[in-house]
């Protein structure tokens, strides 16, 4: 079994509350907020505001994926009740150690994301002390691209490096997950699904969760 995170970037923007509502009440776990701020990544999505705005509709937590640069800047932006989560980018951290104490400082888990050409070895260090490590097995800054396999074995062996040091991070997977690889996807060690089109795009919301979770 694996969590299931819906990304709200996939949402239809004009009723965003109606559908935060829906997949809260269709059994997802998370609701996961792609933060992009046209730097780091090419496009912009939206920013805490917009987040905030969901408070009152939200009754699962806050997976908060900061895709920008600096994210320091910005991570008491994100902290509400709600928030379990805030990943920030390996290759946006100038120092990454200091970035996931600053996470914790705030009283929320730190995860810590990479890209589909970053290697594991570039948080090694920090493995033991990141709640998250997240696989982005597209290009991060669009949604509906198509999953990158090779992000398979990078998933893996992060398992096997978590399994063989004892450590207690979860994997979370972001980027073309659909109904068709979720199964593959959960064999080789991910615990949470990020799943966008899959879930919003879907005729039955409801079942698309109930497929990747279960």
């Amino acid at each position: 079994m694996a969590k299931v995170a819906p990304s709200i970037l996939s949402a239809d923007f004009s009723k965003l509350g109606a559908d935060v509502q829906e997949i809260c009440e269709f059994g997802a776990d998370y609701i996961h907020v792609d933060v992009m701020d046209g730097a780091f990544v090419p496009n912009i999505s939206f920013g805490a505001g917009v987040m905030k705005s969901l408070n009152n509709v939200a009754t699962i937590p806050y997976d908060v994926h900061l895709m920008i640069e600096d994210p320091d800047r910005y991570i008491e932006d994100f902290v509400t009740p709600n928030t379990e989560f805030i990943t920030v980018h390996q290759e946006a951290c100038r120092h990454l150690d200091r970035t996931i104490q600053h996470i914790h400082s705030t009283g929320v888990k730190a995860g810590v994301a990479l890209n589909p050409a970053t290697p594991i070895v570039m948080v090694e260090d920090v493995l033991d002390k990141v709640d998250m490590i997240l696989i982005m097995s597209v290009n991060p800054g669009f949604g509906g691209q198509k999953f990158i396999p090779r992000a398979l074995d990078k998933i893996r062996r992060l398992d096997e490096i978590r399994k063989a040091n004892g450590y207690d991070f979860v994997i979370e997977v972001d980027g073309g997950v659909n109904l068709q690889n979720c199964e593959e996807l959960k064999s080789v060690g991910t615990d949470i699904l990020v799943a966008g089109s899959a879930v919003f795009k879907a005729e039955d919301r409801k079942e698309a969760i109930a497929v990747l979770g279960k």
